[in-house]
């Protein structure tokens, strides 16, 4: 049996990193051309939906930068920033945080989840039994500083995560877990789906009007609405606040529906469903390629995870710095370090010298 020499080894890597990274610049493309030809045939803003294209894209790329040359330290350091970002969720939020009580939530959630995810990766990237267990202490900090400041969905998110990581640990196939983050996050955008259709039984969803909150839901059910009225185009990037009767009431000055989903449906049409979907299967797609071990892609693709939940039911994708993150976390998750590709191509010089010398 004839075993793979190194350099065919990483070159198959790298063919594999490659057929990813085409289809991710193919699905943002697709994404920037979509939001345009909707605001050419609807009208509206793409500045927004632009900018977390591009947001996604640098963060993505840098991540994968940082995490081939700093395959500890990127991700700690990362995992600090969301922290303190995290803490100072009043000034991520777009617009005044008197008029959006439901945003900072959101953001604060998932910038807590990302740095989560980044510890633990941090700790799966680290070589000593000193630093890795420093970076689970991290991690562990990061559940406290979101009970701290009062993020419940924060401490939910934190801890599923860490477990997650540390569950990673027995996991041999990494293809079962993607899929079961891809099952999980199908069956919440489902569900927030229903509750804005009405298609849940009535007892179900009183229940979850009172855990979400009947603003919330209101607003679901006008983005619904428009996505049934105008399913191809959507009523234009940026329009939700001017087309629902719920946002025109004006108890809130913030014109989102709280959900990328339903936003994405109601001013995009289901055209930007289908992308938005697509953009995180690319995600797992990429994590599933990645040369990384399988616990780093595990624990970023819960970390993922969490964010596409929370922005299911808030308006985390509209803060700029959330969307860098969940980026740079896919990046630095999916890049090979550079010491790994060093020692994996070594020894096929090395035996190349020696049989020389003979």
């Amino acid at each position: 049996m004839n075993t793979p020499s190194p350099t065919a080894t990483a070159g198959w890597t790298a063919e594999r990193r490659g057929a990813a990274d085409a289809v991710g610049v193919a699905i943002l493309a697709a994404c920037a051309a979509w939001v345009l030809i909707t605001t050419g045939v609807r009208g509206g803003r793409p500045d927004g939906m632009l900018l977390a294209v591009l947001a996604v894209a640098a963060g993505y790329a840098g991540g994968r930068i940082a995490g081939a040359l700093l395959p500890v330290a990127a991700p700690c350091v990362g995992a600090l920033a969301g922290v303190a970002l995290a803490a100072a969720a009043p000034h991520v939020t777009p617009g005044p945080v008197s008029s959006s009580p439901l945003g900072p939530i959101g953001a604060t959630a998932a910038l807590l989840s990302l740095a989560s995810g980044a510890a633990c990766c941090a700790a799966w990237a680290a070589r000593g039994p000193a630093l890795r267990t420093g970076m689970r202490v991290l991690a562990a900090g990061i559940v406290l500083a979101a009970a701290l400041l009062g993020s419940t969905t924060g401490v939910i998110a934190c801890t599923g995560i860490l477990l997650c990581s540390l569950a990673a640990a027995l996991m041999r196939r990494r293809g079962l877990g993607l899929a079961g983050f891809a099952l999980t996050t199908a069956v919440l955008t489902g569900l927030a789906w229903a509750v804005a259709d009405g298609a849940l039984p009535e007892g179900l969803t009183t229940s979850l009007e009172g855990q979400l909150g009947g603003y919330r839901v209101r607003m679901w059910q006008d983005a619904e609405a428009m996505t049934g009225a105008h399913p191809a185009f959507g009523v234009g990037p940026g329009r939700f606040g001017e087309a629902s009767p719920t946002v025109t009431e004006g108890l809130l000055t913030d014109a989102k529906p709280h959900s990328a989903l339903l936003q994405q449906g109601a001013e995009q049409g289901f055209v930007g469903v289908a992308l938005l979907a697509a953009a995180f299967c690319w995600v797992l797609f990429a994590l599933w390629r990645s040369p990384r071990s399988t616990q780093v892609v595990l624990t970023a693709g819960a970390a993922l995870t969490a964010l596409a939940a929370v922005a299911t039911v808030g308006n985390a994708l509209s803060v700029t710095s959330v969307t860098v993150g969940a980026g740079l976390l896919a990046g630095i998750a999916t890049a090979r370090p550079l010491s790994e590709e060093a020692a994996q191509v070594r020894p096929a010089y090395s035996r190349k010298g020696s049989g020389g010398r003979g």
